[in-house]
């Protein structure tokens, strides 16, 4: 089955498609009939910034020590460096920040696709309309079931990003509904229950009324990219005519989504469309316009670069980004937003993810991007299947090996959800994060946190591990104390940690 067959119920799918994009939930956020990303601008920015001194680039270094967006020139600045010892630099002070925002922790997830159904025919994509090579389907409520139980009961993840094509039958009432099945799983395991906690969706544009209905069922955060920034190459890449093509409701999405009640939202390019350093560029802007309008930059930026599909033809890709560059990026959006959760994924092998992870703080673990494929993995059948996934892994070992090699790297892997489930979203996280208090209260829950899943996943050697990184954490909050912790909620700690070994399960800050 193709893309554009039968959709959901009995509306067509092309008289699905005329009704998707509404022009005035457009138009509100342009100022004088203009976006906020200023091709022209950026150009003369980068092209201005080119070789700064190495004491403009400390400079500027030491102003995102102070958590706030970098403005563009510094950020330009940042993109264009070139000699690799300033640029180590850049790494280091990336790391350095990082580690002040967010600790010495990673939050682990895994994606989880519903959907290869889709109406779009962008280039790159697996799953675009004409591409014969793929298998077409959506899972159903019961399948949607069966994987978050082998997520949640098997591997042991807290969280999911639930990833829906753009097609009728995975719309906004379909994401409603798999959401709110994936939160009724509870699954018995060793000492507890294995449990999604938080769910994050990965879905296309929708009107403001759809992100009102998806926002009810209990969603997380809201995560659109705009895979490019640059408009000749996203007409390229995005046929007219096909609904991804408008460049203005992907852009805008996020917008509605603020004013549909979702306050977490997450940005992110697809990196090798076009130059990174003007996708940067576009990612602050993004970022700052959110701030402009609604006092919330987002939540989380992602970083995928291009990775080989099935049936998918890569010849006219003329910004392939190297590994170097790659890693710098990372460095540079990590300093320009660095309040911002930065997100690398399994698109990359693990000598990159290692390398990175310093800069960043989450990653998938133990990803399978076919559909129905976490199943399958504990049915005898656990291999990439180009034809029915959207592009291929660059790592597929498992959460309790990524969490053991995490440890050994001096990481604490964090399953905690309580901040937003507290209400810490939207603009009370951000502040927080700016100041520090985010930080230390999700110290104490990674620490908690880890335990539970020690307890009720880990294998032998993994929790050897993760028992020692516990211990040190232990340590640490406990020579902070009174500065950055109370004598109270060390003992507090302590003792939800002895709680948590003898069977309670979900204790937080």
């Amino acid at each position: 089955m193709h893309g554009l067959e039968s959709g959901a119920g009995t509306e067509s799918v092309s008289a699905w498609i005329k009704r998707q994009i509404r022009r005035d939930e457009i138009e509100r956020y342009l100022d004088g009939g203009k976006d906020f990303i200023d091709e022209g601008h950026i150009e003369r920015t980068l092209a201005s910034n080119v070789q700064a001194p190495a004491d403009r680039i400390r400079g500027i270094l030491q102003k995102a020590r102070s958590i706030k967006l970098l403005d563009d020139a510094d950020v330009a600045a940042l993109a264009t460096v070139t000699d690799p010892e300033l640029r180590q630099e850049v790494l280091a002070a990336a790391h350095e920040i990082k580690t002040a925002v967010y600790d010495n922790r990673v939050v682990t997830f895994a994606p989880l696709y519903c959907g290869s159904k889709c109406v779009n025919n962008c280039r790159y994509c697996g799953f675009r309309s004409d591409n014969s090579a793929v298998q077409r389907r959506s899972l159903g409520m019961d399948e949607v079931e069966a994987e978050a139980r082998v997520l949640a009961g098997k591997i042991g993840h807290k969280r999911l990003v639930m990833v829906y094509g753009e097609h009728p039958d995975t719309g906004a009432d379909y994401i409603a509904d798999s959401v709110r099945r994936v939160y009724a799983v509870k699954e018995k395991v060793r000492s507890g229950v294995g449990e999604i906690r938080r769910v994050n969706i990965n879905a296309a544009p929708m009107s403001i009324a759809d992100l009102v209905k998806i926002r009810e069922a209990g969603i997380g955060t809201y995560q659109v990219f705009q895979e490019t920034y640059h408009k000749a190459t996203y007409r390229f890449v995005h046929p007219e005519g096909t609904l991804k093509g408008d460049y203005h409701w992907r852009l805008y999405c996020l917008h509605r989504a603020m004013e549909a009640g979702i306050d977490d939202v997450a940005i992110g390019a697809l990196f090798g469309l076009y130059d990174w350093r003007f996708e940067v560029m576009g990612l602050v802007a993004h970022a700052r316009d959110l701030e402009r309008r609604f006092g919330v930059g987002p939540h989380t930026v992602s970083v995928p670069r291009l990775e080989p599909a099935a049936g998918t033809d890569f010849s006219w890709v003329g910004h392939w980004v190297s590994d170097d560059d790659f890693r710098y990026l990372i460095a540079v959006l990590r300093v320009s937003i660095p309040y911002a959760g930065l997100i690398v994924t399994n698109r990359e092998k693990p000598d990159m993810l290692r390398s990175v992870i310093g800069m960043c703080t989450q990653r998938d673990a133990d990803t399978r991007v076919g559909l129905g494929a976490y199943a399958d993995a504990f049915s005898g059948s656990d291999e990439q299947k180009a034809e029915r996934q959207q592009f291929m892994l660059g790592d597929t070992r498992s959460l309790d090996q990524i969490v053991r090699e995490l440890a050994s790297m001096g990481h604490i892997v964090s399953f905690c959800t309580a901040g937003y489930r507290c209400g810490r979203t939207g603009k009370k996280i951000m502040d927080a994060l700016r100041c520090g208090s985010e930080g230390h209260l999700c110290k104490l829950n990674a620490i908690l946190t880890f335990q539970e899943w020690l307890e009720d996943f880990a294998s032998p050697d993994t929790r050897l591990a993760g028992e020692a990184i516990i211990e040190r954490e232990l340590s640490e909050v406990q020579l902070r104390v009174p500065g950055d912790f109370s004598q109270a909620a060390f003992e507090h700690l302590v003792d939800a940690r002895k709680r948590i070994m003898a069977g309670e399960r979900d204790l937080y800050f």
